[in-house]
């Protein structure tokens, strides 16, 4: 017989990561019910928390935790209050469109408000000229926010004319994403410091405790020039953007030029951002002029991000979905809607509704080309016309409804852009500027090959099982 012995070092230390394991999980599982609405996800959080120790903890803390809206709450109560604005309902419209725009009234608390113009612009050959333009012709002030701002002969050009605008005394305030415009080394950044131009990264760290900043990006593409005149569209700043200065690994994109009322919530948020990441007010009255109406069109800014903006664009297009009549037109790079747009689609396909939806047959992103293709297949039962458009990737984000009523902006129909990317799209109501975006979407369509999920079901079953193995990465895509 061998005499029984106990390693107690060893056992004592068991028994402390058996508690820290117990508590970390007990903490993550009291969080978790506290804060988390959707039971799927309260439960895949729980679980993982149990079932693997300390590690699944690790992950909720890095993942799991939205320490932005504390921090947004807080900056919003110093926000500086907007001058009234003009709020008219567009009463030409109809009834259904009426009700959609006093469901977005509600939903973001901002009137819809009229006489403003938008003007189209396709591409950076057409958007960087008409916004470079005005940067050479700001008097005041000037503020730019951008996803991916490159340090190529693109960006450049947008330097030097902001480092122009600087230097001839104009406010320049240029904010750039963490990720997005170079979490390492961001040679626009260090151009623009170097000349003394005010300029910033949004939720930016290299603090471990702070990394899931890392996970919710500024996506927004915005610029507006003293207080009057905005852009607002899907276009980042990149050479990859001009047909005629690249002619591979090109992408296609759509960008829109606004005057009038509206551009005020284009600054407001360009300055709740700048604020959130520098505590610099930008309360000086060259940012807020007054302004007048400029044209026809029925505008209003939609923010949204992972704050107290949440779902605020997945409730829209909700409404959107489910006050249509007749037709229901979609483009978007990357289409992995959850479960209650999906539902959506379908409800409006069941009465009667056509839906197209239009995306790219090659998005730069492999995995989320794969993750779509097995998106497409829970279709299968909706009759939703999906059309892939060949190449260049075609990075456009528009959505228009019943020919009165569109979309515009920075959001895609994925759950990164619903839930954790900051977005910022603009509301528009009116026939003539609607008819001008369906143009687009009819060009597009043009040129583009449908697809039906039997087509998807016919690929080679290690296809099939790799898109839904993608999938699964849906809510990080």
């Amino acid at each position: 017989m061998f005499p029984l012995t106990i390693d107690w070092p060893w056992l004592w230390l068991e028994v402390l990561v058996l508690l820290v394991h117990v508590g970390l999980a007990a903490t993550v599982t009291a969080d978790v019910l506290l804060k988390k609405s959707e039971v799927r996800t309260a439960l895949g959080w729980i679980a993982a928390a149990w079932l693997s120790p300390v590690f699944g903890s690790l992950l909720y803390y890095l993942f799991g935790i939205n320490r932005v809206t504390r921090r947004a709450l807080k900056m919003r109560l110093r926000d500086r209050q907007a001058e009234p604005r003009h709020a008219q309902g567009h009463t030409d419209a109809d009834p259904n469109i009426v009700l959609l725009c006093q469901v977005s009234a509600r939903v973001t608390g901002s009137p819809l408000t009229q006489g403003n113009a938008v003007t189209v612009l396709r591409d950076g050959d057409e958007a960087y000229p008409a916004m470079l333009d005005a940067i050479r012709q700001a008097r005041h002030g000037i503020a730019l926010a951008s996803y991916i701002f490159r340090d190529d002969a693109a960006g450049g050009e947008f330097v030097d004319a902001l480092i122009a605008a600087h230097r001839r005394g104009v406010a320049v305030r240029v904010l750039l994403d963490g990720v997005g415009a170079g979490y390492f080394v961001s040679g626009i950044l260090i151009r623009l410091r170097r000349a003394g131009v005010p300029s910033a990264r949004f939720l930016h760290t290299w603090l471990p405790w702070r990394m899931p900043f890392l996970n919710m990006r500024n996506h927004r593409k915005l610029l507006v020039v003293d207080g009057r005149v905005g852009f607002v569209g899907g276009i980042n700043i990149g050479i990859e953007n001009c047909a005629a200065r690249r002619k591979k690994r090109r992408v296609q994109d759509v960008h829109f030029r606004v005057e009038g009322p509206v551009v005020r919530e284009l600054m407001d948020t360009l300055a709740r951002d700048w604020t959130f990441a520098t505590e610099e007010m930008l309360d000086q009255d060259h940012w807020w002029p007054d302004l007048e109406q400029k044209g026809a069109v029925f505008a209003r800014g939609l923010r949204s991000g992972p704050d107290a903006d949440i779902y605020k664009i997945e409730y829209i297009l909700g409404a959107a979905l489910s006050l249509a009549r007749k037709r229901v037109r979609i483009v978007t790079p990357y289409f992995l809607p959850e479960q209650r747009l999906q539902f959506a689609i379908a409800q409006a396909w069941l009465r009667g509704v056509q839906v197209e939806i239009i995306l790219p047959q090659v998005s730069d992103q492999v995995i989320m080309d794969w993750a779509m293709r097995a998106h497409l297949r829970f279709f299968q039962h909706v009759r939703a016309d999906f059309f892939l458009t060949p190449p260049p990737f075609d990075h456009s984000k528009l959505c228009t409804v019943d020919g009165e009523w569109s979309l515009i902006g920075s959001s895609n129909w994925d759950t990164r852009s619903f839930r954790l990317n900051f977005e910022f799209d603009l509301e528009c109501a009116g026939r003539d500027f609607t008819r001008q975006v369906d143009a687009i979407i009819d060009a597009k369509i043009a040129a583009a090959r449908r697809i039906t999920p039997e087509d998807l079901a016919r690929e080679p079953m290690w296809k099939r099982i790799r898109n839904a193995a993608a999938r699964l990465l849906m809510p990080y895509l």
